[in-house]
This record gives C-alpha cells, sequence and structure tokens, in this order.
C-alpha cells in the first residue's frame, strides 16, 4: 500500500507539470539547446554502419534513448518522426542527435528534393501522389 503522503506528492506534482521537465533536462545533461543548427523538422537520419572489418563501436556508454533513435534510423527517418517516435520536444531530439553524429554514429542529410533536373516541378510524381491519396 503507498503511503498518503506519496500519493499526494503524486497528485501535486501531476497537477503542475513539474515531472514533465525533469526528464528532458536529465537526459540532455542540462543543455536546453542543440550544438547544431543545421537540423531542421525535415532533416533525414541514417545510422553509420561501420565499414566491413571495422569493429562496431560500443553503444553501452550511450543512454536508452539515444539507442532508440539508432534503432529507429537503421531506415532513413526524418527529425520530426523520430521526435515523436521519442514522444519527446523537438529540441531535446536536436540535442540527442547532435550528439549521435558527433560520435559518428548519424548522418544527416538534407530530404531529396521533389523538383526534376530541369528544376520544375514533377509533374508525374505529384500526379502518382495524387492518384495514391483518391486512392485512401
Amino acid at each position: 500500500m503507498t503511503p498518503r503522503w506519496a500519493e499526494q506528492e503524486r497528485a501535486a506534482t501531476e497537477e503542475d507539470g513539474a515531472d514533465s521537465m525533469v526528464r528532458p533536462y536529465t537526459i540532455t545533461r542540462g543543455r536546453t539547446a542543440p550544438e547544431r543548427d543545421d537540423l531542421t523538422l525535415i532533416t533525414v537520419l541514417t545510422t553509420v554502419r561501420p565499414a566491413e572489418g571495422e569493429p562496431q563501436p560500443s553503444r553501452r556508454a550511450l543512454q536508452p534513448e539515444h539507442r532508440v533513435i539508432l534503432a529507429r534510423c537503421e531506415h532513413p527517418a526524418a527529425v520530426a518522426e523520430l521526435a515523436a517516435d521519442l514522444d519527446l520536444p523537438v529540441s531535446v531530439t536536436k540535442i540527442l542527435l547532435g550528439d549521435l553524429i558527433a560520435q559518428g554514429l548519424l548522418t544527416a542529410r538534407a530530404p531529396l528534393a521533389v523538383a526534376g533536373a530541369s528544376g520544375g516541378v514533377d509533374l508525374g510524381l505529384l500526379a502518382a501522389v495524387r492518384d495514391g491519396l483518391r486512392r485512401l
């Protein structure tokens, strides 16, 4: 049975939202802004695979959120998708992504352009998207 004081403290914490701010602060080790300013919501990230014969870098020292990001980025994912998957604010996610990029465990790139080689819009692609949406 939970002591009455513990129930009251839990209720007070839930009411003022204090608990929701502690976790992001601790997983970023107190950092409030990402070191990189080139990560946007649509930046695509991919886990770096070591070259054949190279040892796999140890992931033991990584936080659980870092490991989730690396597993999720086995297939390319955007910053916004990762933040949603982790259920964390985008700013916190960017800090974690910056850590992994700095360690050489992730690569970041701008999303592929929809425009064709001539710089115009690829009408075939847009038509395929339209048709696919209509089938939904």
